[in-house]
């Protein structure tokens, strides 16, 4: 706590009647300051009210922290009690083994003449560790029997009153050598023990273990040598294992997973039970949408994300007219914040709304279509198949400009709302090897994708009749996007009239 107004005017009125130099403060001057902070407050305040320094407790009684508890007292106490319980031992050894004389009595007469014996026996660990592991055993056991004899004797003769000293004796000079000595012939039959493990071990054959270490490093760095199929031209993740980047060790098994999990987010004919909308609505709001990823420079993902969480809301809930564009923002909003690194602001999706909805209803929009979602955000897209069939066919990257053109193009068009993403990616990618004429749909492809000809044509033959409609003033956006010399101008290339598929 800090100190009081009324302490801070009482050291200025004090402060100013004493003398001082700039920058020095004299005893009489800290005397003053302490004494003002002593005396009680004035001016009607409640005398009750202290400093916290003032308040704290005497040093003599302990309190509890707050944070440690009864621990820190407990352990005070523990030791407190040990201490008291060794200190009277230590004072009767020390008053008992000075207070006797070696010859009071008869007793200690008799230890004179058996007491030196034991007395040259502690200067006898010195060559108790020169002892070499080679000697034999009865020479070591004999002088243990001695003191062991020695031991008795004294027993007998001892008297109640120097029993402790006699005891002491009997301790250091017994057991340090006995110690001594069995610790020396445990550490040379350990070293006996290590040597021949060491012989044993070079005897046997050393060799195989090192190669099996080197051949489990090897497994794990080396690529996969299992035989592909037959046209399969090049194995693309077996070339990238090395490169931690690509994931080639379960590249496949990601694939396959995404495509089992197309099954969860069925999409139907969802315009019919839409009664305030149509087609043209949806193709509309899809064009915007691409117009916020550009102007935004959000990621593909994130675009085809927010279109998937359109049609899988619209599927299940009804959506009037105001409210699509809501949709649309809220979709965006969802995907940025899943895939983007550093997603545009509320403001930013309120803004390009032109301030038609509120902060509010744009958060309970999010709410409801996360709800509809069931949170489950991991949706296989289509750009991601594309991508990576297009890759493992080491295609060109004008040609996977021109599959990316096909297939954002065909957002827009409601007739491909039902279709699989996976499928739709590799027929974009066929159509666009057919417009480049690089050849039809070989075994590589084939064997990455896991779809053949018979599986995607009909979808290829779909793609190439939304691109031959006629173009709409209105939805111009994809077209103008892929007509920059960024994107190669793939939308300028000409249409195939009929396919060879």
């Amino acid at each position: 706590m800090a100190p009081s107004k009324v302490l801070n005017v009482q050291n200025k009125q004090s402060n100013a009647n004493i003398p001082t130099r700039k920058g020095i403060t004299t005893r009489s001057q800290n005397s003053v300051l302490n004494n003002v902070l002593i005396k009680p407050p004035v001016l009607g305040k409640d005398p009750r009210i202290k400093r916290k320094a003032e308040a704290s407790p005497p040093k003599e009684k302990t309190t509890k922290r707050s944070a440690l508890g009864n621990i820190t007292n407990a352990i005070g106490k523990t030791l407190g009690t040990n201490q008291n319980q060794l200190e009277p031992k230590k004072t009767i050894k020390k008053s008992t083994v000075p207070a006797k004389p070696y010859t009071q009595t008869s007793s200690v007469r008799t230890l004179e003449k058996v007491v030196p014996k034991p007395e040259v026996i502690p200067p006898k660990p010195k060559p108790a560790l020169r002892i070499k592991p080679g000697k034999k055993d009865d020479e070591k056991v004999e002088i243990p029997s001695k003191i062991v004899s020695v031991r008795r004797s004294l027993d007998l003769e001892k008297s109640e009153d120097n029993s402790l000293y006699v005891s002491a004796l009997e301790d250091v000079g017994d057991d340090s050598e006995r110690k001594l000595r069995r610790s020396n012939i445990i550490q040379a039959e350990e070293s006996k023990t290590t040597e021949k493990e060491k012989a044993t071990e070079k005897n046997d054959s050393p060799v195989p273990q090192k190669s099996e270490h080197k051949s489990i490093a090897a497994r794990l760095d080396a690529p996969p040598t299992e035989p592909l199929p037959e046209g399969v031209q090049w194995n693309f993740d077996a070339e990238n294992w090395s490169d931690p980047f690509q994931v080639s060790h379960y590249a496949m098994d990601i694939f396959e997973y995404l495509k089992s999990r197309e099954r969860l987010f069925p999409i139907g004919d969802y315009m019919e039970r839409q009664v305030c909308l149509s087609r043209w609505m949806r193709a509309l709001l899809v064009d915007w949408m691409v117009e916020v990823q550009e102007s935004f420079e959000l990621n593909h993902e994130t675009l085809y994300l927010a279109v998937k969480l359109v049609d899988l809301y619209l599927t299940k809930v009804t959506v009037g007219k105001e409210t699509l564009q809501l949709l649309g923002a809220a979709s965006l909003f969802i995907a940025s914040k899943y895939d983007e690194r550093i997603p545009p602001m509320v403001e930013d999706f309120l803004y390009i709304c032109d301030g038609a909805y509120t902060q509010r209803e744009l958060i309970r929009m999010e709410m409801s279509v996360l709800k509809v979602v069931d949170f489950d955000l991991g949706i296989p897209l289509s750009y991601r198949f594309l991508r990576r069939y297009a890759r493992c066919a080491k295609v060109s990257m004008p040609t996977l400009t021109l599959a990316r053109f096909i297939l954002e193009y065909s957002l827009m068009d409601y007739s491909t709302v039902t279709l699989s993403d996976s499928k739709m990616a590799a027929a974009a990618l066929l159509l666009a090897l057919q417009m480049k004429d690089l050849g039809g749909w070989t075994t590589t492809l084939e064997y990455y994708s896991t779809y053949k000809v018979d599986d995607i044509r009909d979808i290829v033959n779909l793609l190439n009749e939304v691109l031959h409609r006629k173009h709409k003033e209105a939805l111009t956006t994809v077209r103008n996007k892929y007509s920059h010399k960024i994107f190669f101008e793939v939308a300028k290339l000409p249409l195939k009239d009929v396919l060879d598929i």
